[in-house]
């Protein structure tokens, strides 16, 4: 296992959560033959809404790796890496990579701060993670009187830099808040401050099971 594997398997939960999303939104809406808006004889097709194409570009490999920053290779390597340990699965109904939750969970939880262990390094400037990400903002109350970031030239924040699980990550997160989240919590499980990493493990578990 590689350490943008992790990466790779958490961009493809948010875009399945992103797809159930829509599917909830499309089953809660009115069907049309309930508008009533026009005579029961006429037919009218109804082309599929265009978020659900977006998002199956996003599961191919050239959409992964325009969202994550990851070569298209590598990407690929990943995917079957993971496959052959059976952190990812077939999609069942859309056929599309899904990671296994429960297992990646286990990982996550158990085993990856002592294979990918966090390195904290020089004050720098870039984008908060661990206690200091939005997702844990309130919920916990730091001693220390540093934050850590992702080294990112475009970060507002400065603070002790911490390199995340793959270079690109900086890339990826601005343009998905969900694997934001789920990437600044697993910071906070490979810190290993026992508070802190306990309840970033629940947090984590509650939103890849959402």
């Amino acid at each position: 296992m590689k350490s943008q594997d992790i990466v790779v398997l958490l961009k493809l939960v948010s875009l399945h959560q992103q797809l159930r999303g829509v599917e909830r939104f499309h089953q809660n809406s009115p069907e049309p033959f309930d508008w009533q808006g026009w005579n029961d004889e006429i037919e009218e097709q109804i082309d599929e809404q265009p978020i659900v194409r977006l998002l199956a570009e996003e599961f191919t490999v050239r959409g992964l790796e325009a969202s994550l920053g990851i070569s298209k290779s590598e990407v690929n390597a990943s995917i079957k890496r993971s496959q052959r340990t059976g952190l990812i699965l077939k999609d069942r109904k859309t056929g599309y990579p899904k990671a296994n939750i429960p297992c990646l969970i286990e990982f996550i939880c158990h085993g990856l701060k002592y294979v990918f262990a966090a390195e904290p390094g020089a004050m720098m400037r870039g984008i908060p993670t661990a206690a200091a990400a939005p997702v844990l903002q309130g919920e916990l109350i730091s001693a220390s009187e540093y934050i850590y970031v992702w080294p990112d030239p475009i970060g507002k924040e400065m603070g002790q830099s911490l390199l995340p699980l793959y270079k690109s990550v900086p890339h990826a997160v601005r343009r998905d808040p969900e694997l934001y989240a789920s990437l600044a919590l697993i910071d906070a499980i490979r810190l290993g401050n026992p508070r802190e990493a306990g309840l970033a493990r629940h947090l984590l578990e509650k939103r890849l099971k959402a």
